[in-house]
This record gives structure tokens, C-alpha cells and sequence, in this order.
């Protein structure tokens, strides 16, 4: 048996996949460029790995939400451009900008840390102006947005700063028609135009995410920021499936059947007896649980493949382990159990969880915990 034949369980990453879906969405876009967003660790798929692949496929910008994500990508060698944009005060200003990292700022009190930092540095930092055109989340609003470009400009003119980047992000995008798209557009173009006529010459204007990315043109702009997208997941089953938008899911999570044991009727299952059999049957178990990021929520409800025929988890998901009726089939023990993938061989996907979990196939590829290896497959790219 190999080594990864022999783990209890493992999340296959297809890098193959996520670079044809980083060409197809490049191709979408075509006159912009492409930023791969690779935080949390690339939706619990691999920072490094896949931002080493997306650019092989040609995405020029990386992104990620935190400074210490950007950091990491630096630390593993990783040139070009980079962007974080959730900070707090008191951040690693300083590191960010001797590591050539665009830093977003939305606020006067980051600006003033950015600032601070780039002077202690010697060097100009680089910095995106993030307007808030309706989220309602991070960004500036409208009405502080003079003062904020006021102070940037000037410290662009004291050369501590180079404003690269004026950008937003939607809160609707994935509900096709609705109102705050337009709107949101509205603003950003509004908000942009008014930087520029203050001196403001920025390398990008974005706005788009994955969403806007795949069905949203005119919200182009210089740059696209594709997340979900890029591996393989729908931004919304209302938008369209992922193979309707050519995209294929990059990651499959696959556990090795632990036990195969013979129960009769009446036969409590997991915490609770939430599942009793209802007839003589066999049981299979599955050694994962919620620590390994499997949602509880998925109790009785999330489907599996094991030996060839889907079925549902039997009982509470527990910590370490769930349960499935095999309906007497017998297997053998250390059968692979499909939890999801890309439907090759009939399994889930992610978004059939989400379903079944009530939730969104974000979170269900993202919460898959680190207690779970990494296997990235296809790591040599392919013709571009």
C-alpha cells in the first residue's frame, strides 16, 4: 500500500485543475488582469502550492486578506505583486513594505500607521485606497473619501506613499439583478473619478470578485480578484454550476473506512440514536469528524460515496469519526470513502454539502482543518 493509499485521510488537490480554471476565467476577462486570492490558505487548499500555480497560468497579482498570509507567500519565495487587506491597528506595516506588498488602507488611522512605517523604513510603501461603495463592511465611505485621498496625495508628494490601487468590493454580486450592483458600480465609478481629478494615478481599479468576475463585464475594470472561482466551486448555484462556467473543483476529500461491522435491527447509531437501523445491516466508519472541519450540521444529511453507491451519514457527525449504512453491502475495510470531489466517479461536491449542510460550498472547502494532509497532485503545468 502507498503512502497516501494508507492515510486516514487526505484533501486531493488538483493543480492541473486550478490552472485550466485560472485560464478559462482569464480568458473571461479578457483586458484585465487577474489576482488570484490565495487567503485562508488558498479556501483550505494550499496557499503556496496553488499561488505558485495560478501564476504559471498566467493570474499577476496574488491576494490575501491578512498581512502574515501576504508574508508567508514572501517568505516562500514568491515574487510579483501582492496584496493584503485586513488590518488592524498596530500591524506589521513595516514588514509588508520592505516585502514590496501592496497594503490596503480605508481608513485615516491606517493611513497614518502606513505612513509611519514607510518613513521608519526609508521606503515608499504601497498602498490601495479601499472605498466602500455599499458593503457596508472595510472601505471608506463616500463622504470621508476627500479627506482620505487628500492625505494620501500628500503623502504620495512626500514620497512615503505610491497610491497603486483604488478598489472596492460587491455585496450582491452573486444575485444576478440586483439593485446594489448598479448601484455599487455607480459609486466606485463616482468615487474613482474623483481620485483621479485629485492627482490620483493608480496602476489598478477593481472591483470585481468571482461573481462579478464571470457574469458582471463591465465591472472589469483593470483587474479581476478571483477566489472561489479559481477552484472550482460556483460563487452561486443561481449564477450557474461550476462546468456551466468551464470550471472544474480542484479539491477532493477522500477517507479511508476504518471499520466494516454487521448490526441488527433496532441498533442505535452515534450520539443521541439519532439513526437506528431498520433492519439488519452493515455499518461502515468513516475517521473523520468535526475537528477535521466536517460540520456537524452534516449529521444525517450529507451524502458519501463508499464502494460505488452514494449514501448518507448515519447518526451525528462526532469529533473524529461519522457513521454510514452500507444497507448490507459488505466492503472491505480501508475502502475509500469519497466525501466530495468533481462527480468523476459519481460522488458529492462541494456545493451537494453545502446544500445538505445549509451553508455555502466556501465554507465547506475552507473549514477542512489542517489535521487533514494536503496531496497536491498534477504539480508540473501544463501548456498554457
Amino acid at each position: 500500500m502507498n503512502e497516501t493509499a494508507s492515510l486516514r485521510a487526505r484533501a486531493e488537490i488538483d493543480l492541473a485543475a486550478l490552472r485550466a480554471n485560472v485560464r478559462v476565467l482569464r480568458a473571461g476577462a479578457a483586458g484585465a488582469q487577474l489576482m488570484a486570492v490565495v487567503k485562508s490558505d488558498a479556501y483550505g487548499h494550499g496557499a503556496v502550492p496553488c499561488a505558485r500555480a495560478a501564476l504559471e497560468a498566467g493570474a499577476t497579482w496574488l491576494g490575501t486578506a491578512t498581512p502574515q498570509e501576504a508574508l508567508a507567500l514572501r517568505a516562500a519565495g514568491l515574487g510579483g505583486r501582492v496584496m493584503c487587506w485586513l488590518w488592524t491597528p498596530g500591524g506589521p506595516w513595516r514588514q509588508a513594505i520592505e516585502a514590496d506588498i501592496d497594503v490596503s488602507v480605508s481608513g485615516m488611522w491606517a493611513l497614518r500607521e502606513v505612513v509611519a512605517a514607510a518613513t521608519e523604513a526609508g521606503i515608499a510603501a504601497r498602498v490601495q485606497l479601499k472605498a466602500d461603495t455599499g458593503l457596508g463592511r472595510n472601505g471608506c465611505q463616500p463622504a470621508d473619501w476627500p479627506e482620505l485621498v487628500a492625505a494620501a496625495r500628500a503623502a504620495e508628494d512626500a514620497g512615503t506613499v505610491r497610491i497603486t490601487g483604488l478598489w472596492s468590493h460587491f455585496a450582491c454580486a452573486d444575485e444576478p439583478g440586483h439593485p446594489s450592483i448598479a448601484a455599487q458600480l455607480n459609486v466606485f465609478r463616482d468615487m474613482v473619478a474623483y481620485a483621479e481629478k485629485e492627482g490620483v494615478d493608480p496602476e489598478v481599479r477593481h472591483i470585481a470578485n468571482s461573481p462579478a468576475t464571470l457574469t458582471i463585464p463591465e465591472a472589469h475594470f483593470d483587474l479581476v480578484r478571483t477566489g472561489i472561482a479559481m477552484y472550482g466551486i460556483s460563487p452561486s448555484p443561481e449564477l450557474g454550476t461550476a462546468a456551466d462556467f468551464g470550471l472544474r473543483p480542484v479539491m477532493t476529500l477522500v477517507a479511508s473506512v476504518a471499520l466494516v461491522k454487521q448490526v441488527p435491527a433496532g441498533h442505535g447509531v452515534s450520539y443521541g440514536h439519532h439513526y437506528t437501523t431498520s433492519a439488519e445491516t452493515v455499518l461502515g466508519l468513516v475517521p473523520v469528524g468535526y475537528a477535521d472541519g466536517i460540520p456537524r450540521h452534516a449529521s444525517g444529511r450529507a451524502p458519501v460515496l463508499v464502494g460505488g453507491v452514494r449514501r448518507r451519514i448515519a447518526g451525528r457527525v462526532a469529533m473524529d469519526q461519522f457513521v454510514v449504512d452500507l444497507d448490507g453491502d459488505e466492503i472491505e475495510v480501508g475502502t475509500e470513502a469519497v466525501l466530495f470531489g468533481p462527480g468523476d466517479r459519481g460522488e458529492p461536491s462541494a456545493e451537494d454539502w453545502a446544500q445538505a449542510c445549509d451553508t455555502i460550498a466556501y465554507e465547506i472547502v475552507t473549514r477542512i482543518s489542517s489535521r487533514v494532509p494536503r496531496v497536491h497532485l498534477n504539480g508540473t503545468p501544463a501548456e498554457s
